[in-house]
C-alpha cells in the first residue's frame, strides 16, 4: 500500500523548470532520504506535498485519512513554553479538551473516550522525552520559547514533528541544528519510526543508518534506488559506468557511418548506401553524456612552519562575565593534530573553540601560544554576519587592504568561488556558497591551527566530501565541533569530551561514543558473602537461568546473518547493469521489495539480539 503516490509532477519558478514529469511512490512504512545538489528543488518538493505550493502539473496522492507532518527550515514563534508548544502540535488533543468544559454528559463521554484513544494522558511525558532527546532537559521544556535561538526554536519544531508520530513524515535538513548527540538521537528515533518519511538530507550518516531507499532528484526527474547512500553511490557510479561506455560505442558507430556518407555521399554508384547508412544514423540513440557535476574544491592554504607547540594550556578556566564554563583545562596542540570536541550542547564546546582560536580570554590559569600562531575560527554566525550587498571580493579586500585582487580572487578558488560568483552579492549566494566564503576569510593568513565549529551544516553531499578531502591534506592543526559523525570518523584522531565544565580524552571512537550514550544506567552490587560452594552454585544456577536468554541471542545473531547475507546477494544483483537488460520491470520491483522487505526483518532481528544482550549484561 501506497502512503505518498506522486505521477508526472511538474512545477517551475520564473520559468526554470524544477520538476519536469516526475514521479515517486514511498509505501506505508517506508523512509527515503532525497537528494540532490543545492537548488534541484527538494524543498520545493517537499512544499508541494505539504500542499504550501500548487503544482503546474500532474499529481500527488496521500492515503485516505494519513496524518502528515513537517518540519520546515524556519525557526517558529510563540509566547508558551517549550513543552506546551509541542503539545499544541497535537491540535486534536486540544480542541478536545478546550470542548470538555461546558459539554453535555453524552458528548463529555464520547470525549474522554476518544482522549483515552489517543493516548492524551500520556502525551505530556511522551513529548518530554522526545525534547529531552533533542537536548533540552526539564528546566528548559518549560522555559518560554522567546529565551531560545533560532537554532533551538528549530529543535522544537522538529520535537513537535516527532511527537505527532504521524502517517508521513517530511523533514527538511533536520540535523543542521543538532548537535552530535542529538543527531545520533535522532537517527535511533528515525530507524525505529513505524510510518512513512521523507527526509531531505546531506548527512550521509543519516541517509545509510536510517533510511530504506534514496531518491535522487536530478534535471527534474526523480530516480529511486534501494539502501541506503553508501548503496546509493555504487549503484549510480557503476550505471553511469555502463552510460559512459554505452555512450562510446554509439558515438564511435556514428562517427563511421558519418565518415562513410561524407566520403561516398555525392557518388551515384554509392548513392543507395549512403542513404541506407543515413537511415541508420538517424535510428541510433542520442549519446548522453555522463556530465559529471562541477567537483566542489575545498584547498586550504599551507601554513608556516613553527616551533612545537603550536599551544599549551594549563589549569586553564574559561567563562563569561567572570562565571567559569570550563575550569582546570590543561593541553597541548601540535601540528598535524586532529581532534573532535565531544559533549552535548551547553556543556562547553564552543567556549572551548573560541578559547582556542583567542577569541575569549582565559579566566586563571596559563596559555602559551607559539610566536607567530595563526588560528583559522569558522563558527555559524560568521556566515549570518555577511554582509548582503557587498561581494566576496569586496569581503576579502577589507581584511586584506594590501593584497592585489589577483591574490584575492586566487585564495576565493581555492574555495570553488571562481570569477563569476565572486563579483555576485553575497545576498545571491546559496548557505554552501556563503560557508565558502566564511571559511576562505577564516583561513585568508595561512593559520597553523583551523578551528571549525559545524563547518557543514550548508554544504551538500559533495560538498562535505571535498572538505574531508581538504581537511586530510591539510598539515596543520584541525580541532573539529561537528554533528556529522561520517566527518569525524574520517579526519579525527582523537576525541576530547567535554562535560561537567572538564575537557578529557574519550578513550574509543566514534561508534564507542555513539554506544556510550544508548547504554544502560549502571547498576552496582556484590554478591552476598557465603563459602565457594555456595558462591559457584549461585553461579550455576544463574547461568542455568540466563541459558534460555542465551539461546535467544544466538538465534537471532544467526538470523541477522543469514538475512544480511541474503540483502548482499539482491544488492549485487541489483548492481548489475545486465539484471536491467535481460529481466522484465516486474523482477526488479519485486527484488527491490525484497530488499525492503529485508532491511525490516534485519532491524527486528537487531532488536531481539539487542534485547536479549541487555537482558544478559543487566544485572538482576
Amino acid at each position: 500500500m501506497s502512503m505518498l503516490d506522486i505521477t508526472d509532477l511538474s512545477y517551475a519558478i520564473a520559468g526554470r523548470g524544477l520538476l519536469d514529469r516526475a514521479n515517486l511512490a514511498i509505501a506505508a512504512g517506508q523512509r527515503v532520504g532525497l537528494i540532490g545538489a543545492n537548488g534541484a528543488g527538494k524543498s520545493t518538493l517537499l512544499r508541494l506535498i505539504a500542499g504550501e505550493l500548487s503544482a503546474d502539473g500532474g499529481e500527488i496522492r496521500l492515503a485516505a485519512r494519513a496524518r502528515l507532518a513537517w518540519v520546515k527550515q524556519e525557526a517558529p514563534a510563540g509566547e508558551g513554553s517549550v513543552l506546551q508548544t509541542v503539545l499544541a502540535a497535537d491540535r486534536e488533543r486540544l480542541a478536545l479538551i478546550a470542548e470538555m468544559e461546558g459539554a453535555a454528559p453524552a458528548r463529555l463521554a464520547e470525549i474522554h473516550e476518544r482522549l483515552r484513544a489517543i493516548g492524551a494522558e500520556a502525551a505530556p511525558a511522551r513529548a518530554a522525552r522526545v525534547l529531552a532527546g533533542l537536548g533540552f532537559d526539564a528546566a528548559a521544556q518549560a522555559r518560554p520559547m522567546a529565551d531560545f535561538s533560532g537554532g533551538w526554536r528549530m529543535r522544537v519544531a522538529l520535537a513537535a514533528a516527532l511527537f505527532l508520530a504521524p502517517d508521513l513524515l517530511l523533514l527538511d535538513e533536520p540535523t543542521n541544528h543538532l548537535d552530535l548527540e542529538a543527531a545520533m538521537w535522532l537517527e535511533s528515533w528515525l530507524a525505529r519510526f513505524p510510518g512513512a518519511a521523507l527526509i531531505v538530507s546531506h548527512d550521509r550518516g543519516l541517509l545509510d543508518r536510517a533510511v530504506h531507499a534514496i531518491a535522487h532528484l536530478e534535471r527534474g526527474k526523480i530516480t529511486m534506488t534501494p539502501g541506503g547512500f553508501t548503496a546509493f553511490a555504487r549503484i549510480t557510479a557503476e550505471r553511469r559506468a555502463q552510460e559512459a561506455r554505452a555512450g562510446a560505442r554509439i558515438a564511435a558507430e556514428r562517427a563511421r557511418i558519418e565518415a562513410f556518407v561524407a566520403r561516398f555521399r555525392a557518388k551515384a554508384t554509392k548513392a543507395r548506401q549512403a542513404q541506407s547508412r543515413l537511415k541508420a544514423l538517424a535510428r541510433l540513440p542520442e549519446t548522453i553524456a555522463v556530465v559529471e557535476a562541477e567537483p566542489a574544491r575545498f584547498d586550504f592554504p599551507p601554513p608556516r612552519a613553527i616551533s612545537p607547540p603550536l599551544l599549551r594550556l594549563d589549569r586553564v578556566s574559561a567563562g563569561y562575565d567572570g562565571r567559569p564554563v570550563l575550569r582546570e583545562v590543561s593541553l597541548r596542540l601540535d601540528m598535524e593534530d586532529r581532534i573532535a570536541l565531544l559533549g552535548a550542547n551547553g556543556n562547553g564546546k564552543s567556549t572551548l573553540a573560541k578559547l582556542l582560536a583567542g577569541r575569549l580570554a582565559p579566566l586563571s590559569g596559563q596559555m602559551e601560544r607559539a610566536r607567530g600562531l595563526g588560528v583559522g575560527f569558522f563558527a555559524q554566525h560568521q556566515i549570518e554576519d555577511l554582509t548582503l550587498a557587498e561581494t566576496p571580493l569586496a569581503h576579502l579586500a577589507r581584511v586584506l587592504p594590501a593584497a592585489q585582487a589577483t591574490v584575492l580572487r586566487a585564495h576565493l578558488a581555492r574555495f570553488g568561488l571562481d570569477a563569476e560568483r565572486v563579483e555576485r552579492p553575497v545576498g545571491e549566494l546559496s548557505g554552501g556558497e556563503r560557508a565558502r566564503l566564511a571559511l576562505a576569510l577564516a583561513t585568508r593568513e595561512g593559520p597553523q591551527i583551523l578551528v571549525l565549529d559545524e563547518p557543514t551544516n550548508h554544504l551538500d553531499i559533495d560538498a562535505r566530501q571535498a572538505l574531508i578531502t581538504a581537511l586530510a591534506e591539510f598539515p596543520g592543526a584541525v580541532v573539529l565541533i561537528s554533528h556529522d559523525a561520517h566527518l569525524i570518523e574520517l579526519i579525527a584522531d582523537r576525541l576530547w569530551l567535554v562535560a561537567g565544565g572538564r575537557v578529557a580524552p574519550f578513550e574509543g571512537d566514534i561508534a564507542a561514543y555513539r554506544a556510550s550514550l544508548t547504554a544502560a544506567e549502571p547498576q552496582s552490587g556484590a554478591p552476598e558473602p557465603g563459602g565457594a560452594r555456595l558462591l559457584r552454585k549461585n553461579r550455576a544456577d544463574e547461568r542455568a537461568a540466563l541459558a534460555p536468554l542465551r539461546r535467544l541471542q544466538q538465534a537471532a545473531e544467526a538470523r541477522v546473518a543469514a538475512l544480511a547475507a541474503e540483502r548482499a546477494a539482491i544488492e549485487a544483483r541489483l548492481a548489475d547493469p545486465a539484471l536491467y537488460a535481460a529481466s522484465s520491470a516486474a523482477d526488479i520491483v519485486a527484488a527491490s521489495k525484497r530488499l525492503a522487505a529485508l532491511t525490516e526483518a534485519i532491524a527486528a532481528a537487531e532488536e531481539e539480539w539487542l534485547a536479549a544482550t541487555i537482558s544478559l549484561e543487566t544485572p538482576a
